[in-house]
């Protein structure tokens, strides 16, 4: 008992020894959110053609919508509860990576009007979820980027293998799918580790880690 109260006790310290940089990683992640749905909003209009697939011509579609919807909340889920119970000293610089990995993505579906593959699974969206249930929102992907992260972000724990094998999962159901092109999915590796390391500069010099 006591020990949890040292826990927890340490824990609050935390918490409110970096209030203010984590007040203002929670800001940037609400204006990321924006500038996502916005973004989102516009590929969703502007969606031109559904060029052909080399990859996707070759493997059938299946629906996979479980793996899909509640997948990726499971593993949005463990990460979130990782950050909070054991790493929440950190939170501000996990929360600023999260979201310069979708302001990056942001701006680069804004660039790529494409329309999603003509065979692709009807995604069953949770009512809960309509609000960023976008079409056309394709490059890069967001399943694997947001997963991938996770296992750049705790390289020095052994729960980077759970991420590194979700974001494995997540690859292969978007494009069994059918609902990614395989550029989105290939690209979204390469990309997510450069905003990794582009923010590590960042933040290092803002938060003086």
């Amino acid at each position: 008992m006591k020990h949890l109260k040292t826990i927890v006790g340490q824990w609050l310290k935390d918490i409110w020894l970096n209030k203010l940089v984590i007040i203002l990683s929670v800001g940037i992640l609400i204006i990321a959110s924006i500038l996502n749905v916005l973004a989102g909003r516009y590929v969703t209009r502007k969606g031109v053609a559904s060029p052909p697939d080399l990859i996707l011509d070759l493997i059938p579609s299946i629906d996979l919508n479980l793996l899909f919807i509640w997948g990726v909340l499971l593993i949005v889920g463990v990460m979130t509860a990782y950050i909070f119970l054991f790493k929440i000293s950190k939170f501000h610089v996990y929360l600023s990576h999260i979201s310069l990995l979708m302001l990056t993505r942001s701006f680069a579906m804004c660039l790529t009007h494409l329309k999603v593959p003509e065979n692709a699974v009807q995604i069953y969206w949770p009512k809960f979820l309509q609000v960023i249930a976008f079409k056309n929102d394709l490059f890069f992907s967001g399943h694997v980027a947001f997963t991938f992260i996770g296992f750049l972000l705790f390289k020095e724990s052994k729960i980077k293998w759970f991420f590194l094998i979700s974001s494995i999962v997540m690859a292969a159901t978007v494009l069994l799918m059918h609902v990614h092109y395989s550029i989105d999915v290939f690209s979204a590796y390469f990309i997510t580790y450069g905003t990794f390391v582009m923010g590590e500069k960042i933040f290092k010099r803002i938060y003086k880690i």
